[in-house]
């Protein structure tokens, strides 16, 4: 009820920003894409829940308005020459909202809260590197690590490794998210939460950082980004996650000083199944990569700030400079002569035609995508057909292989190009959909991870990307960006490719 008052006030309201005439001293209000599904951040996995929760949690390391991840409840670290022992020190005098001493062996609990399968964690494999959490005294943490990872400052960002109020969890069990306000170790406590309509953030009165810059925030769900969008526009709200991606360029010619939007931590991509023919043939993958228009996919099929792809890293993971063969640069029409030489070789051409079918999960926006490389791979007299399903059939199907082409994809999980690429390793599992099985490949990535050094690791990192995309078991179209809709009253936001925006970090003009 309150989110059809909600569009019904906008829709009134006209689409001048700020017309609802909120003062300066007013809480600020965050749009999300769905209500949190809990408030427990070790249970919970979805990306509104996971917000909520870093506002409410903080580890050892937290993010900033960049989505660099920085000192957090630690206040420093040091790591040893291998790469795979990291010490942390605690800020001295740490506490959680209700006042109870935060002490080092509050993260080796939390970390054994996870690998505890009767917990029910889904991140246990997020955090499969880290081998053991110890506490030696009250303010110091020691992570060991089955391989260096110096992207492990981001993983401890993520929530479900903070400091959890266990003084809570042993008295109260699973019901200990039910006090009000809710025991927390980060910049807010929970103090109300209206199922579908509202979750109400106070500061938390003994956070290590003081009051936050907004003292209040309000977090409301709303899963139509058409009302979204007319909300921010109304001024009945401050932060908008997304909006339509047909909108973009209105948006942008109206109301710019709104619109946010950045190359984001994802890749859009489609996997060949490389297990049987005709893609278990490398040059007949080859070919119809080298076939496709990215630059037009990207330009005028998306059209809402996305780069053409190449490569499976995307830029922020790459150096800003992503993956781009040499045929990259060609006309189109000698591409087109180079793939039907790799078709003819393969054994496909007039008299024996390339005939397989794409699948797709619902959405316009990859049956656009399907459509349009369908059109674009007849020049060379291919004949691919469409099939269209729910997404949980699709991605069944995919671990069984039960497709030839197929949408897929990556957004990465933390910002480390290992993320990306270690799901196309032959020892993954069904998550490799492709089913590639590379030797160079896998040798080239156990290599870099673990390598210890940053800057050898990266260049290592892309080395292997190289080898992937040389025998091309995914065919990559564009990266994704994120958008965002904010008030000109808000003060701290800092567009960034991990997309990560603290309400900490967020004040009033």
């Amino acid at each position: 009820m309150f989110r059809l008052c909600l569009i019904l006030m906008v829709l009134l309201s006209g689409c001048s920003p700020g017309q609802q005439g909120r003062t300066d001293n007013a809480p600020l209000i965050r749009l999300t894409d769905n209500d949190a599904r809990g408030l427990d951040p070790q249970i919970v996995s979805d990306l509104s829940s996971t917000r909520i929760a870093s506002d409410l949690f903080e580890g050892l390391t937290r993010f900033n308005a960049k989505g660099e991840a920085e000192a957090g409840l630690a206040e420093s670290w040091t790591i040893s020459a291998d790469g795979r022992l990291w010490t942390f020190r605690l800020h001295p005098a740490l506490k959680f909202s209700d006042g109870t001493a935060i002490n080092a062996a509050v993260f080796a609990k939390a970390f054994a809260r996870i690998r505890d399968a009767k917990n029910g964690s889904p991140h246990g494999a997020l955090f499969a590197i880290i081998t053991a959490v110890e506490a030696p005294d009250d303010r110091t943490v020691t992570i060991r690590l089955s391989n260096p990872f110096p992207a492990l400052p981001a993983l401890l960002a993520h929530p479900a490794m903070g400091a959890l109020p266990f003084h809570r969890i042993e008295a109260a069990g699973d019901k200990w998210t039910a006090d009000r306000p809710l025991v927390t170790s980060g910049a807010y406590q929970l103090t109300q939460w209206q199922l579908a309509q509202a979750l109400t953030l106070s500061a938390n009165p003994h956070w290590h950082d003081g009051t936050p810059q907004s003292p209040t925030m309000i977090w409301r769900p709303m899963d139509n980004l058409n009302a979204a969008m007319r909300a921010v526009l109304a001024g009945a709200a401050d932060i908008g996650s997304d909006y339509p991606p047909t909108r973009h360029h209105w948006l942008k010619s109206h109301h710019k000083e709104l619109v946010h939007s950045a190359s984001y931590l994802g890749t859009y991509y489609y996997a060949f199944n490389t297990r049987k023919p005709p893609f278990d043939d490398r040059r007949v993958r080859l070919a119809l990569s080298m076939a496709v228009d990215r630059q037009w996919l990207a330009d005028k099929m998306v059209d809402a700030g996305n780069e053409p792809a190449w490569g499976v890293l995307p830029p922020a993971l790459a150096g800003g400079f992503p993956y781009r063969p040499i045929w990259a640069e060609w006309p189109r029409q000698r591409r087109l002569n180079a793939a039907r030489g790799l078709l003819a070789e393969a054994g496909y051409g007039p008299g024996k035609p390339l005939r397989f079918e794409i699948r797709f999960n619902s959405s316009s926006e990859h049956r656009k995508a399907s459509v349009a490389m369908a059109t674009m791979w007849r020049d060379l007299g291919v004949e691919a057909s469409l099939l269209n399903s729910e997404a949980s059939l699709h991605f069944d199907s995919l671990k069984r292989a039960d497709f030839a082409l197929a949408r897929s994809g990556w957004i990465a999980d933390l910002a480390a190009p290992e993320n990306f690429l270690a799901v196309h390793k032959s020892d993954t599992g069904a998550q490799n959909y492709s089913g590639f099985a590379n030797r160079q490949f896998d040798t080239e990535l156990n290599a870099a991870l673990a390598e210890a050094d940053p800057k050898i690791r990266v260049q290592m990192m892309r080395d292997a990307e190289q080898t992937l995309m040389d025998e091309a078991p995914i065919l990559p179209l564009y990266y994704y960006a994120s958008r965002s809709l904010v008030s000109p009253r808000v003060r701290g936001w800092i567009d960034n490719s991990a997309n990560v925006h603290p309400s900490r970090t967020l004040g009033v003009k």
